[in-house]
């Protein structure tokens, strides 16, 4: 919406959607940890802690969720609006410095040779870094007064109108809905395995982190192209907004082809580094090849849905989170979980994203093909 108005030239639509954004920011996170402070036990039962996980999970949630659901969603918020005037440096200096910092106070607070907290240290580590990374959007915001188009003040709100409000909503929602759905596809996932024992799972953890790494790349790629997309798209650009979507696919499709490559005959030696138990290391080698197949086509996933967020088309970005969650990647849990139980779970992601991929280039050719009209 910010991007799509400043390729307008319409600068008072963007101050009040940023106003909205914000404010919708804090009144979201304080809502959500009020619901989740009052339904933490089934909240928690349905996330499969247990009597022995139960203290630590309680522990990491009071400072993750009850105390830091602001701060935590605040923080990504500011960081895209800076991101919308093509501030990428300072959106990423912003989200780094709360990352840093994490890393860093992660031991102090964990360890025994530090505060020896545990859980509870590592939940708190997280709350302080991104009330950091916070502190810094907002130290940016006001050098930058006058001079920036992203406004935190409450005031603005009293411009704000249903073009906004259904603009915003209509983007925010999907990509919330399919945040949600992958937190449920996660938890099915561990249930899963869960009923294999604790090997597993740990196996299934450190593969699924490992897969995460070149997964957030292809996220960062999607997601760094849709200001430029949007800009260009709003302002009548559209061979620019075409040539970038382009570029960026031809950048990160063959890397993420490499890393599947590597993935699959390194798998052995990446499970070793976190693990040395010959059982995990088995069981992480077969997960982490399963899911290293569909990096390719999940990177074309989320470049499609990220151009659909950018030009606006909410409808879209729903369509796909509904199918990769509740049409496929969910009821493929079940069916392979069936057929192949446990190995079996890590091929339901490849499959989908082989799907939707396919469905992702038919959209997008017809994206071109209606600009060119």
């Amino acid at each position: 919406m910010m991007s799509r108005s400043l390729g307008r030239g319409d600068h008072e639509m963007v101050r009040t959607a940023s106003a909205f954004g914000f404010y919708g920011a804090v009144f979201s996170g304080l809502l959500f940890a009020l619901l989740c402070t009052v339904f933490k036990t089934p909240l928690m039962h349905l996330l499969g802690a247990d009597s022995v996980t139960w203290q630590a999970t309680a522990n990491y949630m009071l400072w993750t969720v009850s105390c830091g659901a602001m701060p935590a969603i605040l923080n990504v918020v500011q960081g895209q609006m800076v991101r919308s005037e093509g501030a990428a440096l300072h959106a990423s200096i912003g989200t780094m410095s709360g990352c840093i910092l994490n890393i860093i106070l992660d031991p102090i607070f964990i360890l025994p040779w530090g505060l020896n907290m545990g859980a509870a240290g590592a939940g708190l580590a997280t709350f302080l870094s991104n009330c950091v990374a916070c502190g810094y959007f907002f130290l940016l915001a006001r050098v930058k007064k006058g001079k920036t188009f992203v406004c935190l003040e409450i005031r603005q709100l009293k411009k704000l109108n249903a073009p906004i409000v259904y603009g915003i909503l209509g983007v925010g929602i999907p990509a919330s809905i399919q945040n949600l759905l992958n937190v449920l596809g996660s938890t099915i996932l561990n249930n899963f395995t869960a009923a294999f024992g604790a090997t597993a799972v740990a196996a299934m953890g450190v593969s699924h982190k490992i897969n995460m790494i070149p997964m957030q790349i292809a996220l960062g790629f999607s997601q760094g192209i849709m200001p430029l997309v949007s800009y260009n798209y709003a302002s009548g650009n559209r061979k620019r907004m075409k040539d970038s979507i382009l570029f960026a696919m031809g950048i990160i499709l063959p890397v993420m082809a490499c890393v599947t490559v590597g993935y699959w005959f390194g798998a052995p030696t990446l499970i070793r580094l976190f693990m040395q138990n010959p059982e995990i290391i088995a069981y992480g080698t077969a997960f982490l090849r399963g899911m290293c197949l569909g990096m390719v086509f999940l990177c074309t996933d989320f470049m499609a849905v990220g151009v659909f967020a950018s030009l606006g088309m909410g409808k879209y970005s729903l369509t796909f989170a509904i199918l990769r969650k509740v049409v496929l990647e969910i009821p493929l849990l079940f069916l392979l979980n069936f057929l192949v139980p446990l190995y079996g779970l890590a091929y339901a992601q490849c499959i989908t994203e082989v799907i939707l991929a396919a469905a992702a280039v038919v959209m997008l050719i017809r994206i071109f093909r209606q600009d060119q009209k």
